[in-house]
């Protein structure tokens, strides 16, 4: 069975009164679990507000409620992707099962969100946002509407508001932070 990844140390910058920089948050990052998806984990570590923002604006991360950044802003999100399981009968019928639970929760479940349980995989999905998808540690592969390829430690995606998934078929988790910024079609 694959071990969890450790949790994501969150540390902020800002300035003192005279104007100094300093550190003024060191912690653990706030995450999220998603009951249906028990053993997957999500930090939205960090978001902004409509862009220009101010360097010293506060977290938005309370108002990113489902995969979108806030409106004209940006969102960074960590999130830990559980390994499907290896058995192929017992893959395919996990993955019949996420269709249902898609379909029953919504093909469009917030502003700027497309899912397409029917696709290639059932997570396939599209979003109105530029994403920088960088993989921490694992592997993954990213599954296009024709084609996937496998991305390991280190590499980066750059998606852009096309229909696609991700399917951990390792044995361990793979963690992937993404930047996500607001876009017009």
């Amino acid at each position: 069975m694959a071990t969890e990844l450790p949790l994501i140390r969150r540390i902020v910058t800002g300035f003192d009164e005279s104007g100094a920089s300093i550190f003024v948050e060191d912690g653990v990052a706030p995450f999220k679990r998603n009951p249906a998806r028990p053993a997957h984990r999500a930090w939205p570590v960090w978001a902004t507000g409509k862009l220009p923002v101010p360097v010293n604006d506060p977290d938005h991360g309370g108002e990113v409620r489902g995969i979108m950044p806030p409106i004209g802003g940006s969102v960074l999100k960590i999130v830990d992707i559980a390994p499907e399981p290896g058995d192929t009968v017992e893959r395919e019928r996990a993955l019949a099962a996420e269709r249902v639970r898609v379909r029953n929760a919504g093909l469009n479940p917030e502003p700027g969100v497309r899912r397409d349980p029917d696709g290639p995989h059932p997570g396939m999905h599209e979003t109105d946002s530029i994403d920088y998808a960088i993989v921490l540690a694992g592997e993954v592969y990213a599954i296009m509407e024709k084609g996937e390829t496998l991305m390991k430690t280190g590499d980066v995606l750059i998606q852009r508001g096309t229909n696609h998934a991700w399917s951990n078929r390792s044995d361990d988790y793979c963690r992937i932070a993404f930047v996500l910024v607001e876009a017009t079609r």
